[in-house]
């Protein structure tokens, strides 16, 4: 129950957690905190489910199935089965897009997190000082705040852009109608899926980046094959473009004028260059809560400046700001409750994170990439397995892709991307062991089950070994033990 005290002619609500933020990271505290007996105040001014929910996650996994589908029909011929060019039928895609979310939603509604105990409202959380929210008219004065706020797309100052309509991840799931030309602004993550995406479905598409290439955090090896399937599949790719200025034109679409005075026309625009944290309107400098560029300030325990606040998820920046991630913002989750039910220490940064391209093919990485390690460890050793050399890849005719691991000398693991089909599944057995600290050595010794694609990992991994094979004096014992019969 939530503790209630008197203050005229309202009551004060003084939970143990007041936690801003409806999103997955908010979520994941109320309700882990909730079932562990703790009174919690969940305050929401938008949606239940955030970003990940609404506009981001969910429909873009959606939309991706929906694209894989005709991908897969566009292949079939190569398997002996006929077909044709499929047909996409645009307010049907919409409402499996939008069903998607409307299934999922009741696992983050109000009334499930009511149903646990937690107190939600529906209303613009301020902080008024350092330990004191209001939420519409309510006054909550809570041990421990969590802030969740998430983070929303970041437009870049291109001339004319605040002037023409476009998409970002929070419209272009609005669409019903087919676009005619679909131009990307950004080769992200988010850029290179909705891109690939709209391309399988029958649109004609275009990605402009700044950048020298795609997916720029990622190792420049693997972000390749990422942008040789784009470009397979149809996509102009083009890389190292300034964009002076964009303008609306008479029918309604988009005319962008690039540096050097070539003009790109569409009909549609998604500027997708990333996402900055939402830090305003919360009354942060009431609560003496520091924030800069990358969100509110929080140390490696995911404490804000006050004492009293925790920061997590897509808003969470400073020195503990990791990447942002669903999968972080539930990690995040985790470790506050540790931190402020049970006093347990929690340094943010220790457990390996990996991250997917959900692209066909997947990209999936952990850890360093090969130039990150050349820098922190100097010697170190490349192991790679091509899919085309995976024999369950070869009957799906799925060889596109390798997996590239970044070990010691000795054979602890640094890293490792994967670039090809079930890569987002496949990392795993690296991140265990990267958590575990086991050695690559270790995954060489596993059984894998045949024929799957699990086995590029025991591939990669014999790679490591292949060399003491190579030992003059291992070939020596064998020969004597030959000659002992």
């Amino acid at each position: 129950m939530v503790g209630q005290t008197d203050n005229g002619a309202q009551k004060v609500l003084e939970p143990d957690f007041c936690v801003i933020g409806a999103g997955s990271a908010g979520l994941s505290v109320a309700s882990i905190a909730a079932s562990l007996g703790a009174a919690v105040v969940l305050v929401e001014k938008d949606a239940m489910g955030g970003d990940c929910l609404n506009v981001g996650c969910v429909p873009s996994k959606a939309l991706i199935a929906a694209a894989l589908r005709a991908g897969n029909m566009l292949e079939a011929e190569h398997f002996g089965i006929g077909g044709a060019e499929p047909v996409v039928d645009f307010a049907k895609l919409h409402a499996h897009v939008q069903g998607t979310i409307a299934a999922i939603a009741p696992m983050d509604s109000i009334a499930r997190y009511r149903a646990m105990g937690v107190t939600v409202i529906q209303a613009e959380a301020r902080f008024t000082s350092e330990n004191t929210v209001m939420a519409g008219e309510r006054t909550i004065r809570a041990r421990r705040f969590v802030i969740a706020t998430g983070s929303r797309p970041s437009v870049p100052p291109i001339q004319g852009l605040d002037q023409v309509s476009y998409l970002t991840n929070e419209t272009i799931f609005d669409l019903s109608e087919k676009p005619a030309h679909l131009v990307v602004i950004g080769g992200g993550a988010i850029g290179v899926e909705i891109a690939q995406a709209y391309r399988l479905l029958g649109v004609m598409v275009t990605i402009l980046e700044a950048g020298k290439d795609l997916l720029a955090q990622e190792d420049p090896e693997m972000a390749g094959v990422v942008g040789h399937a784009l470009r397979s599949d149809g996509v102009s790719v083009r890389i190292g473009v300034t964009i002076d200025r964009v303008a609306q034109t008479e029918g309604g679409g988009i005319s962008l004028f690039l540096n050097g005075g070539e003009r790109i026309d569409g009909s549609h625009l998604l500027v997708a260059t990333g996402r900055k944290p939402i830090v305003d309107g919360l009354g942060l400098e009431n609560a003496g809560i520091e924030t800069d560029a990358s969100g509110i300030r929080v140390d490696r325990g995911l404490r804000t400046s006050n004492r009293r606040v925790y920061a997590i998820g897509d808003c969470a920046g400073g020195s503990g700001a990791g990447a942002r991630f669903t999968h972080v913002a539930n990690h995040h989750a985790g470790l506050v409750i540790r931190n402020a039910l049970f006093r347990l220490p929690i340094r943010v940064g220790q457990a390996p994170v990996p991250r997917v391209t959900y692209t066909a093919p997947e990209l999936a990485s952990v850890g360093l990439t090969e130039a990150q390690a050349r820098e922190e460890h100097g010697a170190i050793r490349i192991l790679r397995w091509a899919f085309a050399d995976n024999d369950r890849a070869r009957t799906e005719r799925r060889t596109e892709g390798h997996v590239k691991a970044v070990v010691t000398p000795r054979g602890r693991i640094l890293g490792c991307s994967i670039a090809g089909a079930h890569a987002g599944e496949l990392i795993m057995p690296w991140v265990l062991a990267m958590s575990r600290g086991l050695k690559v050595s270790d995954l060489a010794g596993l059984v894998y089950p045949y024929p799957t694609f699990s086995e590029v990992t025991k591939s990669t991994a014999v790679e490591f070994l292949r060399p003491s094979a190579q030992n003059p004096w291992l070939r020596r014992l064998i020969s004597l033990v030959r000659r002992l019969g």
